[in-house]
């Protein structure tokens, strides 16, 4: 796949995801996985196991010849490129904009590290709100301090 369009996979799993009528929330309780997570492995940024493969092409009613490709390790990350959306493109703004201030919050309060983007979760809730309902994103990572050798 390349970084500017979608893989054929992504493409068949999105497109029997949308003929069945089930949303990630349906799909989270027929894995048992976040639906962030299953997203993600649909658009090939995480790896199933077996088991998990076959419960997604369960639950979107395809075959189970696409589990060697759910299994394998993805390739993670946009690339090289300023993204297009306009909706990803805004995470990239924020963290052009709130990037260094973050990293600077972090280490005051952590010391000199990282967030893991490995022993990492996710949330996306909707919030009401009478100007407009509002989107919440947490962002769950471990912290993971530089080693000193």
């Amino acid at each position: 796949m390349s970084n500017t369009e979608i893989s054929t996979i992504t493409e068949k799993l999105l497109a029997a995801k949308k003929a069945k009528g089930v949303t990630f929330t349906d799909l989270e309780q027929a894995l048992g996985r976040d639906e962030v997570w299953i997203a993600a492995l649909i658009y090939r940024q995480a790896s199933a196991s077996e088991d998990e493969a076959s419960k997604l092409l369960q639950a979107l009613g395809l075959n189970n010849d696409l589990v060697p490709e759910l299994t394998a390790s993805s390739v993670k990350g946009l690339g090289p490129i300023v993204p297009t959306d306009p909706l990803v493109y805004r995470f990239y703004e924020i963290m052009q904009v709130y990037g260094m201030p973050i990293k600077e919050v972090i280490h005051e309060k952590f010391g000199d590290g990282i967030m893991s983007a490995i022993d990492f979760t996710m949330n996306i809730e909707k919030e009401a709100d009478p100007k407009g309902d509002r989107v919440v994103i947490t962002m769950n990572g471990k912290f993971l301090p530089y080693k000193k050798w």
